[in-house]
């Protein structure tokens, strides 16, 4: 089943042959296929739906363009990063479970920003054709965003880094620290992960012209929903 599912036999979405079906094929007892059905879950191939079946899990083709997503062009064109890449995979864009609001900023954002006390962060959950693929909260200096449309729900076209550039900050370069780990039960239930699925765990520090830290931005994505594409100098 795994490797039919690999060689797209079985697509995404499409429901595995029944239990009894299993066992007639394969002359196998009834607890050999659970068991069958439990480690391609735990490897997150499939998830069981009560009374329905067992469905291959579908897993967003999405390219994360780390080289050309942030591109200035995008956001005069009123595009976010997002958006960017959803374009390029042919899927429709969606943001909801959205919060905005002044806090206290932890130590690592704080050290990170320059010593800040206090940040404006927006948290949001990104979803394509309806299904969530990733969970990202920005941290941006109360001094730069309050009382701008940063701290607005809609921001505005082109999204934050628009708006920074548009404030004076205009963006010189960003870093980003990338890992790999098994999710919180947390991240499980925002991103509707499936048994065994790991995140990626990205954070990025946005930098203006000046050399200022202007935005710190901590992501969570689905590790099996992103291809993560880089292009290196040769020299």
């Amino acid at each position: 089943l795994r490797e039919a599912i690999d060689r797209g036999r079985f697509k995404e979405g499409e429901k595995l042959p029944s239990e009894a079906e299993l066992v007639e094929h394969y002359g196998v007892s009834r607890m050999t296929v659970r068991n069958s059905f439990s480690v391609l879950q735990g490897e997150g191939l499939v998830h069981a739906e009560h009374g329905k079946g067992v469905f291959v899990r579908p897993r967003p083709p999405v390219r994360r363009l780390a080289s050309d997503r942030f591109a200035r062009r995008h956001r005069e064109q009123g595009k976010s990063a997002f958006i960017v890449e959803a374009d390029a995979a042919g899927s429709h864009p969606q943001v909801d479970s959205l919060e905005v609001k002044e806090e206290k900023a932890s130590q690592d954002v704080s050290t990170r920003l320059g010593s800040v006390r206090r940040v404006l962060a927006r948290r949001r959950r990104y979803l394509l054709d309806g299904r969530p693929v990733e969970f990202a909260t920005s941290y941006l200096p109360l001094d730069i965003a309050r009382g701008t449309p940063i701290a607005e729900p809609n921001p505005g076209p082109g999204g934050i880094y628009a708006r920074l550039e548009e404030l004076g900050h205009r963006l010189d370069h960003f870093e980003e620290e990338i890992r790999a780990r098994m999710p919180s039960p947390d991240e499980v239930r925002t991103l509707r992960l499936a048994s065994g699925v790991p995140v990626i765990h990205l954070i990025r520090t946005a930098f203006d012209q000046e050399g200022r830290a202007v935005e710190v931005c901590d992501t969570v994505m689905a590790a099996d929903a992103y291809v993560l594409s880089y292009q290196l100098p040769a020299t």
